[in-house]
């Protein structure tokens, strides 16, 4: 009973946790031999695999010696840090991983930071030691500066500590003598992991994710913390306000591999998912019929950041998506706050909008991408950070944001940050590259990427994370430049886009369907401009030669959601379809434009 281990695996975005996943699951001999599953197995939704970021927590297990190891996956954005909270509630241990050669960054500190604050005992992992440049000793002492200035105890200080690379399937204790298998780890994690404390007593379960199944429905997932659950079990649900719904247990499963199986009962300890318990929230307890005890409910850092959803109104509504009426997105809105917790659905004066709360612009466009694929029209507006009132002061989110860059363009980043009310805070070389940390409202990280990824031709590595509320700093400059906006309704012709080209950058092809009211591109000033691009070359029967000149036409630059969303202003609108993003302005015709301009102001 006593031979289960409950890890989940914490670290920056893209140091290689669901790689690490991946390998100690072939390791472990979890598939057949004739059987490929591939790469990051775990990211099995189409918007992870893309972006190559994992989104939503997974958990599987594996069998080592005579132990069963039950792994946890988290996410390494900070935007998802709702997801690593609550899971961190299932394990007994964490394995942080950390760069080598980038040492411990703003996320790695989020999460150990919580990791820590629950008791959690750490094993580190330094990754990617087969990089050049990298500094395995260095990263070592930087973990451990971590560790002891975000409070860890004695024993968590004493961390086991190993060096390995994911990607070629060897951790070691010694990163000069590499081995040829994950040995070494998981006789780590079975040693110094301590295995799940049992305390005697009546039944206690908290939930800490769901899934859902299509012949079954809702499925909480939780790790039994006292007592044992069996099928047909008669249980009480306490949910998050003390309300007690009895229920009845229909079916147990737990993690074996990549899937599930299904068992007669659970012991403590061991992570299961519980069939057949209706109208449970995150965070609820499933406990005794007689006697039901509450566990302590998870508590979720607040949103940051809002925007307005709203149906498509646009000449162009319904021609792409099924679902576009109001009582569509609001039903899915509603569905989403099931297992998102750190989003916020609030009404607003219209039937038709909704101000949506997330923890920051990735947080809320993974939303809007999903929806767009389920077939949803929606139409969304400029993000706006949310300003709190702490003792009569006026407050705003302050982010710490952390750029490497190489050398010779730092000045450029330093440049644009302060612009944007940032404060250099630490400046050091590390290796080629220069170090740079800023303490930034969140007001100005948004459209900050797209500049600084400008300025430094591409090289820029950006980072940043939540430090806390501080008092107003001030207006941030806006966007600089006006937009070019369509007059008319119609197909856009070369010829026109053509003639345009030195009044701005176009967003939009030639042959494209355009509305009035439509952004078609930058305006070389910073002024809006309105302007016809959908009228063709008067056709006569006479040539001459020279006249004729070929259209040569600049690309069209192309967004996606995140740069749209970083880029639109309080009076435009991105319209979001299953097949196309469009940017707009709130009021299409230039008379209704005028008249309201000053809302904006």
């Amino acid at each position: 009973m006593q031979n289960i281990r409950n890890i989940a695996i914490i670290a920056h975005v893209d140091h290689g946790k669901t790689t690490l996943v991946d390998k100690i699951l072939y390791f472990t001999n979890q598939f057949r031999e004739n059987e490929n599953a591939g790469e990051l197995i775990l990211d099995n939704n189409d918007l992870e695999r893309e972006r190559g970021i994992t989104i939503v927590s997974k958990n599987v297990s594996v069998k080592y010696k005579d132990f069963k190891i039950n792994i946890i996956d988290t996410p390494g954005h900070a935007d998802f840090g709702g997801e690593v909270e609550r899971v961190l509630k299932m394990a007994d241990g964490v394995v942080l991983l950390v760069d080598a050669f980038e040492g411990p960054m703003p996320q790695t500190r989020f999460v150990t930071g919580k990791a820590l604050g629950l008791g959690i005992k750490p094993i580190v992992v330094v990754n990617k030691v087969d990089k050049e440049n990298c500094r395995p000793d260095e990263v070592y002492e930087n973990v451990f500066d971590l560790f002891f200035n975000l409070g860890a105890t004695e024993d968590q200080l004493d961390f086991p500590v190993l060096y390995g690379s994911s990607k070629q399937g060897w951790m070691s204790t010694d990163w000069k003598k590499p081995t040829t298998d994950f040995t070494d780890l998981l006789d780590a994690i079975v040693e110094h992991i301590p295995a799940p404390k049992v305390s005697e007593g009546t039944l206690q379960m908290q939930v800490t994710s769901l899934d859902y199944s299509t012949f079954v429905g809702r499925i909480a997932i939780g790790r039994v913390a006292r007592g044992t659950i069996k099928e047909n079990q008669p249980v009480s649900l306490v949910k998050r306000d003390g309300k007690i719904v009895k229920s009845r247990v229909k079916e147990l499963q737990v993690f074996e591999g990549l899937g599930r199986i299904k068992v007669p009962e659970v012991h403590a300890g061991d992570i299961c998912a519980v069939v057949g318990i209706e109208g449970f929230d995150i965070g609820d307890t499933i406990a005794d019929f007689e006697n039901p005890e509450q566990l302590e409910v998870i508590s979720i850092d607040e949103p940051t950041m809002n925007m307005l959803f709203t149906i498509n109104n646009s000449p162009f509504f319904g021609r792409e998506g099924k679902l576009v009426t109001s009582r569509n997105i609001y039903d899915r809105l509603q569905k989403e706050l099931e297992k998102n917790l750190a989003l916020r659905v609030v009404p607003t004066e219209s039937p038709d909008a909704w101000l949506v709360y997330g923890r920051g612009i990735l947080h809320l466009s993974v939303l809007i991408e999903t929806m767009r694929r389920e077939g949803y029209e929606l139409q969304v507006g400029q993000p706006q950070v949310i300003v709190k009132e702490i003792d009569g002061v006026k407050c705003e989110p302050i982010e710490e944001l952390v750029v490497d860059v190489p050398a010779e363009v730092s000045g450029k980043v330093i440049e644009l940050v302060t612009q944007r009310k940032g404060e250099l805070l630490i400046m050091e070389a590390k290796g080629d590259m220069q170090h740079l940390e800023f303490s930034i409202p969140s007001r100005g990280i948004i459209g900050l990427r797209n500049n600084v990824l400008t300025a430094t031709a591409g090289e820029a590595v950006m980072a940043h994370r939540l430090k806390g509320y501080e008092p107003w700093k001030g207006t941030i400059p806006k966007r600089m430049a006006g937009v070019l906006i369509s007059l008319d309704t119609g197909s856009t012709t070369a010829y026109s886009i053509d003639k345009l080209q030195d009044r701005g950058r176009f967003f939009v092809d030639p042959g494209v369907e355009i509305y009035e009211g439509q952004i078609l591109g930058e305006h070389i000033r910073d002024n809006d401009l309105t302007i016809n691009v959908t009228k063709g070359k008067q056709l006569t029967n006479m040539r001459a030669s020279g006249s004729d000149d070929n259209t040569r036409i600049a690309p069209a630059i192309k967004f996606s959601l995140e740069e749209c969303m970083e880029y639109i202003q309080a009076d435009e609108y991105i319209e979001v379809t299953p097949q196309s993003m469009r940017l707009r302005k709130i009021y299409l015709t230039e008379n209704e434009r005028k008249i309201n301009a000053k809302k904006f102001q």
